[in-house]
């Protein structure tokens, strides 16, 4: 069923508690169409239940339909029964289905490639064990390999071995490789020298069976079951501890392309370090970075591990070069500078409060970090969200609420805006929201305004602290205005796209409780949310009738338009990949244009800085403010 016809009674755009007379009046108000026309509309929509999914991944594809990724959805018993989900929604005529789905891919990270398809790696190895829970000892042990013969690969439940018998077992398959040999050469009446260095690799493991006894505290040595030969003493194990500790998410390494023409996952080669909570950020040349993350051993992934996908050869080489440290789902954002990344300071999780967290500009051409100074509340960055106020050329970014490290109660309404084309980029209040807001929603819109929506101000919505409010941003004069009000609150593991048409599509939720006492658990929100912006009720669209499927830098390109004079401005958006407050994909491109009697000719910009190689909408915005249904195009 068309999104358009799925409006829903009673409850849109207004508190929880009215009374009949108010909830009528309410009702009159919010469907009259001027409030349409100064704050827009918000309508709910519930797919069937046999399609209903926990969306914390969602992406806009280049065929103008949804990507909803659960993997496990947050549910040990679904990740026990390896029951993944991933869901195909089309916005346009309210149909989806299910896509088989490899692994888990809760809490991967993703970014669309050069050629429309979306890269989606790690996820979900392991579900955390909170300590009272924890009833098998655990830690992480480190493979040894003394033969420079060839590399060995060894299944998940591979056991280790101790020195008294206690009995370890690997949670992953794994793969060491071979030692390195170093052969010098005999010279000088010296004989030659044959050197062997051990290669190692980490893999976790847990005791055979419950029981304190396989709690070690010491460094030890574990041979491997099942060796012979030489292997008994090339192999070999060894652990700092074994623990009965908390332990924590481990992240995956597997790495997959999702093709939006046969919508299905295309397996590539794996990651060098599994990931849970990695950001993925396309480069100009198209090749992908991944950083941070929870490890195997649930740790944060070392700058020194961060990576580089090459989608000609579809693999990933380590950069050691490029050592920084972030912690998960940091906002890791392309600059107008050839190999500038910023920093936003935005994140979402797991990491030391005192390491990581200072925004600033990320040089990859010599690892330099420049810290970006004058953010208000620097110690509630974690769970806000940032994006990109108006044009990127404009090179403003705008960092929007957040929250303290961990599971803190606090949070602030702060919105901080920054010049990135400064000589000294600095940090400068912007409007604040009307209320403390970890979990924003960001949408760049095509009339460059920002959308934000949503969040609680409370940690996972505790004490029912969703905000059901909305704001739009208006950069050229740094203020808000008041947007409809959403009937959903959404918190944790929501996320918010632009759609083709013009509007915003809302998923998912994930409160810890569903009451201000926090006595009754939560239930993943599953319903579907639209808004629909004011200015889709200013009058006629624009219509971009015919086109290029192809725009090339630099290049000017033809398209067929209705009424060519009334055309104010056009933009090329990319489509929208997020995450956990974490939207490094989405950026709106202002491009030149020339007027003719039955069209408009743009002209690409020519850095790629701006516009990364991949799929962009092609939006014309009349001279009312109305944005044209876009026209997918691919710059290449």
């Amino acid at each position: 069923m068309p999104l358009l016809a799925t409006a829903a009674v009673g409850i849109v755009n207004g508190p929880p508690v009215f009374s009949a007379v108010g909830r009528w009046r309410h009702e009159q108000l919010i469907n009259s169409m001027p409030y349409k026309k100064s704050h827009g509309f918000w309508q709910t929509v519930e797919l069937p239940k046999g399609v209903r999914v926990n969306a914390i991944h969602a992406a806009l594809l280049p065929s103008g339909r949804i990507l909803l990724i659960a993997g496990s959805g947050n549910k040990l018993e679904q990740f026990q029964a390896g029951t993944f989900k991933t869901l195909v929604f089309d916005p346009a005529s309210g149909a989806a289905h299910l896509v088989p789905t490899p692994t888990d891919l809760f809490c991967s990270g993703h970014t669309f490639l050069p050629d429309g398809k979306l890269l989606v790696a790690g996820g979900t190895l392991r579900y955390e064990v909170l300590k009272p829970d924890v009833k098998r000892a655990g830690g992480t042990m480190t493979v040894k390999n003394e033969s420079p013969d060839g590399p060995r690969s060894f299944p998940k439940g591979t056991v280790f071995v101790a020195a008294n018998g206690l009995r370890y077992v690997a949670g992953d398959a794994f793969t060491v490789p071979a030692a390195t040999k170093t052969v010098r050469p005999a010279r000088a009446g010296k004989p030659g020298k044959v050197t062997v260095t051990a290669s190692a690799t980490t893999v976790w493991v847990d005791a055979a069976e419950d029981g304190r006894q396989y709690a070690i505290a010491e460094r030890g040595q574990y041979r491997i079951d099942g060796l012979t030969g030489d292997d008994v003493h090339n192999l070999y194990g060894l652990s700092e501890h074994m623990t009965m500790d908390k332990q924590d998410y481990q992240g995956r390494k597997e790495t997959y392309e999702f093709d939006p023409v046969t919508e299905s996952y295309q397996r590539v080669a794996d990651m060098h370090e599994k990931r849970w909570y990695p950001t993925l950020t396309g480069l100009p040349d198209g090749s992908v970075l991944a950083v941070s993350g929870l490890d195997g051993s649930g740790q944060v992934v070392d700058g020194s591990q961060n990576e580089i996908f090459d989608p000609a050869t579809k693999k990933w080489t380590v950069r050691k070069d490029l050592d920084r440290y972030f912690p998960t789902y940091p906002t890791l954002v392309q600059t107008a500078r050839p190999g500038v990344l910023f920093y936003t300071g935005s994140n979402s999780g797991y990491g030391p409060a005192d390491r990581g967290r200072q925004p600033g500009l990320w040089n990859l051409t010599d690892n330099s970090f420049r810290p970006v100074p004058g953010i208000r509340e620097p110690d509630q960055l974690e769970t806000s969200m940032s994006a990109w106020a108006g044009p990127v050329q404009k090179q403003t970014m705008m960092v929007v609420g957040g929250g303290g490290v961990g599971e803190s109660r606090k949070s602030t309404r702060r919105i901080d805006i920054v010049d990135l084309s400064a000589p000294a980029p600095r940090f400068r209040p912007g409007p604040d929201l009307p209320q403390g807001t970890r979990y924003p929603n960001l949408v760049g819109l095509p009339d460059d305004t920002t959308l934000i929506t949503n969040g609680a101000r409370d940690y996972r919505g505790r004490g029912a602290s969703d905000n059901h409010i909305a704001r739009i941003y208006h950069p050229d004069t740094n203020t808000l205005s008041v947007a409809a009000a959403p009937a959903v609150g959404r918190n944790y593991h929501s996320s918010a796209l632009l759609l083709p048409d013009g509007r915003v599509l809302t998923v998912g939720s994930d409160p810890l409780y569903a009451d201000r006492k926090n006595t009754i658990s939560g239930s993943f929100e599953q319903r579907i949310e639209v808004y629909t912006p004011p200015y889709l009720f200013h009058g006629d669209r624009p219509a971009v009738t015919g086109g290029p499927a192809t725009v090339g830098y630099g290049g000017k390109a033809t398209f067929s338009t209705s009424a060519p004079s009334e055309i104010r401005s056009v933009r090329l958006i990319r489509p929208g990949a997020a995450t956990h407050m974490l939207n490094v994909d989405q950026r709106s491109v202002s491009v030149n244009f020339t007027r003719a009697a039955d069209g408009i000719t743009v002209t690409v910009p020519a850095q790629r800085t701006l516009l990364p190689p991949g799929p962009y909408m092609l939006f014309a915005i009349n001279r009312a403010g109305v944005p044209s249904v876009a026209r997918w195009v691919m710059v290449a």
